[in-house]
């Protein structure tokens, strides 16, 4: 299905009905990655999943730069167009700070949150340097390469030998993703707010998931959000790395439903 944000076309799943629950997609991948979790509630609950903009079938715009505060913005609109007032907003590695920022910004329209493989520090200042170079390359290179590089550090070793179809999947959704797109979210991403201050402000029921084996974000970090956020929950996922929705859906799939059983709508 398509919906039109304000002249952009942003492609979305909806399906099931019930309370709803949105998920927010990582980079460099679409909502196709959420495809396990939606097949899972939608027996149960209304599952939204966008491609984020300059990703999966959604357009870009006119944007060079694509910040954290645009994306959750598209988001809250997407609502509006559904007339969903609010929702469990699930989100991993990027789409997880993009949960964060949705939380910050519309907490009325937060029935609860989950941050998966995510940190809620901002950017250091080798990273900004880092993540726009990133962006040179993709858009000089194309992302095929740069996304290969990447995949390694994406699944962890456990499941990459367990699992070895995994990796042609991401590989998959990144080979597919506009390489604009993902420069102008890596731009954005680069300019993000540090979300452990609004952290603290959430007051809807949070879970975080991490594993062990994950070499983007660590459990230091999601301690420290979990630290942060009034009556959160933690879960870490042992010998899973930055994909744990993938890696082990079984779990991951075991622990949303018991989490969305505890949010008051």
């Amino acid at each position: 299905m398509i919906f039109e944000n304000e002249g952009t076309p942003i492609s979305y799943d909806d399906v099931g009905t019930g309370n709803a629950v949105l998920f927010i997609h990582g980079h460099p991948f679409d909502r196709t990655m959420w495809a396990p979790q939606v097949q899972s509630i939608r027996w149960k609950y209304r599952a939204i999943s966008p491609d984020l903009r300059g990703y999966g079938q959604s357009s870009l715009g006119s944007e060079t730069v694509n910040t954290q505060e645009n994306m959750a913005e598209d988001q809250v609109r997407l609502l509006d167009y559904l007339s969903v007032e609010r929702a469990c907003i699930v989100g991993l590695s990027m789409g997880g700070q993009i949960a964060m920022e949705f939380a910050r910004a519309f907490p009325n329209r937060t029935a609860a949150a989950v941050f998966a493989a995510t940190f809620a520090q901002a950017e250091t200042p080798e990273g900004v340097v880092q993540r726009n170079r990133t962006a040179d390359r993709i858009l000089s290179e194309g992302i095929a390469l740069p996304g290969c590089e990447l995949l390694s550090s994406l699944i962890g070793p456990a499941s990459l030998k367990r699992q070895p179809l995994i990796a042609s999947r991401v590989y998959q959704m990144i080979c597919a993703t506009d390489p604009a797109g993902a420069a102008a979210a890596l731009r954005g991403r680069a300019k993000r707010r540090d979300y452990r201050v609004s952290l603290t402000q959430i007051r809807v029921p949070c879970m975080i998931v991490v594993g062990t084996d994950d070499a983007h974000s660590t459990i230091d970090e999601a301690q420290v959000m979990h630290a942060a956020i009034p009556d959160s929950r933690l879960e870490i996922f042992p010998k899973i790395g930055h994909m744990p929705n993938l890696e082990d859906e079984d779990r991951f799939n075991r622990r949303l439903h018991e989490f969305l059983g505890t949010v008051s709508w």
